[in-house]
C-alpha cells in the first residue's frame, strides 16, 4: 500500500500537468449537424480534459454496428448517436482509448492495469472477457468518473461493472498523478 502511494506521490512530482483546454482536437468524417451536436455535448459534459490527446482524432459515423478506435480514430455508431444522451458515455469511452494509445505508456498502463485490477492490458491475452482487460476498464472509468451523472449508461450498477473498478474520486486522482488531468470535476461552460 504504501508503495503504491509513494510511486503515484513521485509520478505527480515528476509528471508535468496539463492545463483544463476543453473537448479535445478532433474532426468529422461523415457525421450529421445532430450527430455532431451530441458528440460535442458528450465529450463537453464530461470534466476529463481531452486536450490531453496530443494529435487530431478522426471521429467517424456510419452503421458500424458497435463503435470502436484504433489510434487516431473513432467509430461511433449512428443509431446509437440518435439516442441522445444515452450515447454520451459510449462517446467519451471511445475517446478514452485515444488517451490511452497516444498518452499511456507501459510504466502507466501497468499502474492502471494492477489498480484497475484486469488480467491483461489489452488484448494481449486471448479469451478474456471484456472487463478482464485493462484498457477496456480504464476507458470505462475515464467514462464514468468524469461525468458521475444518474443519466450515464455506464453508471454502475453492482461492484463486478467495468466502471467500478475502483472508487471514482480515487481514480481522477491516480490519472492527476499519472498525465496531470485535473482530478476536480469542474463544470464546463
Amino acid at each position: 500500500m504504501f508503495r503504491r502511494f509513494a510511486a503515484t506521490v513521485v509520478l505527480a512530482l515528476v509528471l508535468p500537468a496539463t492545463a483544463l483546454a476543453g473537448g479535445g482536437n478532433y474532426a468529422f468524417d461523415g457525421a450529421s449537424r445532430a450527430e455532431r451536436a451530441t458528440v460535442r455535448a458528450a465529450l463537453n459534459a464530461s470534466a476529463f480534459d481531452w486536450s490531453v490527446v496530443p494529435q487530431r482524432v478522426t471521429i467517424h459515423v456510419a452503421d458500424v454496428g458497435t463503435s470502436h478506435s484504433r489510434p487516431g480514430h473513432i467509430w461511433l455508431d449512428r443509431d446509437l448517436l440518435a439516442s441522445g444522451r444515452f450515447a454520451w458515455a459510449t462517446v467519451m469511452d471511445e475517446y478514452a482509448h485515444q488517451v490511452d494509445f497516444a498518452v499511456l505508456d507501459s510504466f502507466r498502463r501497468s499502474i492502471l492495469q494492477q489498480r484497475l485490477g484486469a488480467s491483461a492490458w489489452c488484448y494481449e491475452i486471448d479469451g478474456l472477457s471484456h472487463g478482464s482487460y485493462g484498457c477496456e476498464r480504464f476507458s470505462s472509468m475515464v467514462a464514468w468518473a468524469y461525468w458521475p451523472s444518474r443519466e450515464s449508461s455506464y453508471r454502475p450498477e453492482s461492484p463486478a461493472d467495468e466502471s467500478a473498478a475502483m472508487p471514482a474520486p480515487e481514480f481522477r486522482r491516480l490519472l492527476a498523478a499519472l498525465v496531470g488531468v485535473p482530478s476536480a470535476l469542474t463544470q464546463r461552460p
